[in-house]
């Protein structure tokens, strides 16, 4: 196909579906000329796909399509059917997609966890780093489990803090500096608070108190960290696709993770106001705070690797994010 003469004679058509789709106001045959441009303009995009699938032009003429088709629908509402493809496969495609590298960053922070929890535990040095001897006996005894005050108003405070760090790695990650400083600050931290409990007898009551509320909390803060790091990598190594393409998909991406974090985060909370300082038996506890991380990596596995399957990915569907251009590979 000859692009240019393909667009000497269509092009007057793509101009007056512009020019009506800007219009507040149409008239009947208006109206009725806007709906068969769309569909004529439809079927140029059609051929040029199949023939000679140009990025610039494929781009103007879906774009041209997306403001026709809002002019002529309304503009789009979120309807539950929307909701329901979030949940069912956006969200657990994007959570799927990083699985391995949740897996990878687990590993690096539970071994920086547990050597941090050693030094403390075993060294003089260590233990001199978290504080003077009457800051750590305080804490031992009274500061470290009153801090789990049952509640609506804590389960907040800790789901904001939480969400917000969650963000932060997310959102910065294309730094690649930025989501490690947040995990090495928080894994080196809870490292260090179980090393000092361990040291002072008390290593059983932290982790009755950290592990109902912990398992799900600390999961989503991987894999937050996880989201930020990909989105680094990808900068790196875009791969078969141009960077600027591959970054822009990974992102939008990631962002579906960045939302479903929000509600593993303020699950998280609910479990630590309501039930980490409850009155309930240690065990029970920790029962409930296993489920709650179980059902998030069924809903990974099972969900996510359907979803995956059916090539969904957790970015935008090409209404809404646009054409792009066919690579290879």
């Amino acid at each position: 196909m000859d692009l240019d003469a393909f667009s000497d004679v269509h092009r007057g058509e793509w101009e007056r579906l512009k020019q009506l789709s800007g219009r507040r106001r149409l008239d009947g045959a208006e109206a009725d000329e806007l709906v068969r441009l769309y569909q004529t303009v439809a079927t140029h995009l059609s051929t040029l796909r199949s023939s000679a699938p140009d990025p610039v032009l494929v781009s103007e003429l879906s774009q041209t399509l997306n403001r026709a088709r809002t002019t002529i629908a309304g503009a789009h509402e979120p309807a539950w059917r929307d909701v329901k493809t979030f949940v069912l496969v956006s969200l657990p495609a994007a959570f799927y997609r990083l699985r391995w590298w949740v897996v990878a960053v687990t590993l690096a922070c539970l071994l920086l966890a547990v050597v941090s929890g050693v030094w403390v535990a075993t060294t003089p040095q260590g233990l001199a780093a978290v504080g003077p001897p009457s800051y750590r006996e305080e804490y031992v005894e009274s500061a470290f489990a009153s801090y789990y005050d049952p509640g609506a108003g804590f389960a907040a405070v800790v789901w904001t803090n939480n969400a917000w760090i969650a963000a932060q790695c997310v959102a910065f990650g294309i730094t690649g500096i930025w989501p490690v400083y947040m995990l090495v600050q928080n894994f080196v931290m809870v490292g260090a608070i179980g090393g000092m409990m361990a040291h002072y007898g008390e290593l059983g009551m932290f982790l009755q108190l950290i592990t109902p509320h912990g398992l799900l909390e600390l999961t989503s803060i991987l894999v937050a960290g996880a989201a930020g790091l990909k989105i680094f990598w990808t900068l790196v190594s875009p791969g078969p696709r141009p960077r600027g393409r591959a970054v822009a998909e990974e992102g939008r991406s990631l962002f579906t993770v960045a939302v479903g974090l929000v509600a593993t985060l303020a699950l998280s909370g609910l479990v630590e106001g309501f039930v980490t300082g409850s009155s309930l038996v240690w065990w029970l506890k920790i029962v409930i705070g296993a489920l709650a991380l179980a059902v998030f990596w069924v809903y990974v596995l099972v969900l996510g690797r359907r979803a995956v399957a059916q090539g969904a990915t957790g970015d935008l569907d090409e209404e809404r994010a646009g054409s792009v251009q066919q690579v290879a590979g």
